[in-house]
Order: C-alpha cells, then structure tokens, then sequence
C-alpha cells in the first residue's frame, strides 16, 4: 500500500489527532498541576502559617487570621510563589525555544552565554556596588541589580549577533561556537571579581550563584516581573517559525518564514527573560533542559504544546522544588538551585546516555 493510499492518510491523519489529544489532555493536567503545586508553595514554611486558613479569611473577608499570619501570607510567601511562577515558567519555555531553534534536544539558554552574561555583571555590582560604582549605581536603588543583570544578557545577545551574523545571516553554528566563548570569558572575569571579593562578599555570592527564591519582595516582582510575563506571552508567537524550521532553514524559508527575524526574535526572547531571571533569582539550572526534552517524550515536538506545556510544567517543578528546598533542612533552607542539579543533573545523564544509545 503507498503512503498516499485513502488508509494511508486516514491512519497519519489518526496519529495526528491522538497527538493533539494527549497534548490537549496534557495541558490540562498541567494546568491542575500548577494550581495544585502554588498551593504548596503557598503552604510551605518553618512558621506554620495554614495557607488554607489564611486564603480562606481573604475570600471570606471575615479577617478571622492574625495580623502575623496575613503578614507572611501576602509578604513572603505569596510574592515567592508568584516570583517562582513566573521564573519556572520563562525558564523552561526559553530552554524549549533554544531546542527549537538550534534543532537539537540538548540545547539551553546557557549555550548562549546569555546567563553568564547576567551573571557576571550582578557580580560586578555586588562587589564593586559599595565602592567604585556607588555613585553610577545610586540613582537605581534597589533596582541596580537586576538592571545590571539584565544589561549583562543583553550585551551578550548583541556581541553574539554581531559576531554570528554576516550579511544579514546569521550562522547557528558560529553562534553556539561564540556563545562557549563568551560563557568562558564572562567566568574568567566573573573570577577576578570574586577574587577581589570581602568575605560578606564572598557569602552573598556564594548562595546567589547557587540559586534562591528567598527573600523574594513585591518590589523585585515590580522590578523583573513585567520583563519575564512579557517574554512568556510574546514566546507561543515563536512557535509556527519553530515548528518551520525543524525542516531546516531552506524549508522554513520555502514556507514563507521569515528565518533571520524568527533567529532574532527568540534570541531576544530569550535574552529578556533568562536575563531577568538571574537578576532576582541567580543561577538556577537544568530546568531549561529538562522540562522541554521531558515533555517531548510525552506530546511531541509540536511548539504549539511544547511551549505552554513548558511553562506549566517549568512552573510547577520550580515551585515543588523551592518547596522541598524550604523543608527538607528546616528551619534553614537549601539553595533551589542545588535541589534543580541534584535532580537534573542524573536526568541529563540519562538524556545522554539514551541518545548515544539511539544514535
């Protein structure tokens, strides 16, 4: 029988809606996941506040909970569970979109050198904040840092563009291959830094570096949130180019995507929102590269899913994580991040060994 045969077609066609069904049903689930997972979020912490209670009151308006209860409630831990959403979220869909984009199920906003980028430039403002840079950084206030941050992502977008791109195309090869470098570069200097650091210094760095949302506030919300829920509504617009150009460039070209804005628009997506992340968060990993392959497995690579699913699903471990994070050595907590790569780390394994087992 040939593959245009009647049986044929009506059989892929068949495959195809048992794939937008377990999507849809997918995405569903995940839905119910996130709720389920904020309030967890909400419900975790060494004070024993009842997240139950307290959500209770507000709905009611019977202000029945003490003014300790509704003060952790509204000021820690609801603004952490928010923060932790939306870092979830951008950073699993950013992951999603890098695979996407270089075609390759290993890729990750790292690559790029878009998080080293951020980092190495809130280093230089916590070390060099108090001294040389006081008087630049003080009209920003608070704000300083994660300006800086994003600044840093942005700067290494820029010199990856200008580097990957010659006569208005740009290469994904010379692109990832600059990425490296300028990931190794920003650690070089990232060390002097550190190297010049007070111990205070040192300390803050340390747990910034591993990832945290601790001490989460409205105002770092204010801050980074509008850059990071921007980055993951504009993301499902990126999917139809993506979903093109998983035929290659040529292909995608054929199909009347226009490849170099579609290369530009999901670096730039990426660059905003891993760059805002690390500027309130620091450095959390494996969670662009897990969530994305994970879900792969399950719905397949159809961005139109992919993407949403991501950021449910990105949202949801993040959450569960910070959770587990907070509990697991109470009433300290464990840097998020640590929890991320002792989790990830094993999966990426796994992920490697499994592809050169199939290659």
């Amino acid at each position: 029988m040939s593959p245009s045969s009647p049986a044929a077609s009506l059989s892929t066609g068949s495959f195809a809606g048992d794939r937008q069904t377990r999507a849809q049903v997918t995405l569903a689930a995940l839905i119910l996941l996130l709720i389920a997972a904020c309030f967890v979020s909400l419900a975790t912490g060494a004070s024993g506040v009842s997240a139950g209670n307290v959500i209770w009151s507000w709905l009611a308006g019977s202000g029945e909970v003490s003014a300790r209860d509704t003060l952790i409630m509204r000021d820690i831990r609801l603004p952490r569970t928010i923060l932790g959403v939306l870092v979830g979220g951008s950073l699993a869909t950013s992951g999603a979109i890098m695979q996407g984009l270089f075609r390759n199920p290993l890729a990750d906003p790292g690559l790029v050198g878009v998080s080293a980028g951020a980092g190495l430039f809130a280093i230089i403002i916590i070390v060099l904040g108090g001294g040389a840079l006081a008087p630049f950084l003080l009209p920003f206030g608070i704000y300083a840092l994660p300006l800086g941050a994003f600044f840093g992502g942005f700067l290494v977008t820029f010199l990856l563009y200008r580097i990957a791109t010659r006569q208005g195309r740009t290469e994904i090869a010379t692109m990832l291959l600059a990425g490296i470098a300028l990931s190794a570069l920003a650690g070089a200097v990232s060390g002097v830094m550190i190297f010049y650091a007070n111990d205070q210094q040192l300390r803050d760095l340390t747990f910034w570096g591993l990832g945290s949302l601790a001490g989460t506030s409205w105002i770092k919300i204010a801050a980074a949130g509008p850059i990071i829920a921007l980055c993951l509504a504009t993301a499902p617009l990126l999917s139809g180019g993506l979903n093109a150009l998983a035929l290659g460039e040529a292909g995608a070209a054929h199909l009347g995507i226009s490849v170099q804005q579609l290369k530009w628009g999901a670096i730039t997506n990426v660059a905003a929102a891993v760059g805002a992340c690390v500027a309130v968060t620091g450095g959390i990993g494996f969670v662009g590269i897990v969530v994305p392959h994970l879900l792969r497995l399950v719905i397949g690579p159809d961005n139109r899913y992919l993407l949403p699913c991501s950021a449910l699903l990105g949202a949801s471990l993040l959450l569960l994580a910070d959770a587990l994070a907070r509990v697991i050595v109470s009433p300290a907590e464990l840097p998020i991040g640590i929890v991320t790569a002792l989790f990830g780390a094993p999966f990426f394994l796994w992920l490697l060994l499994r592809n050169r087992q199939f290659s």
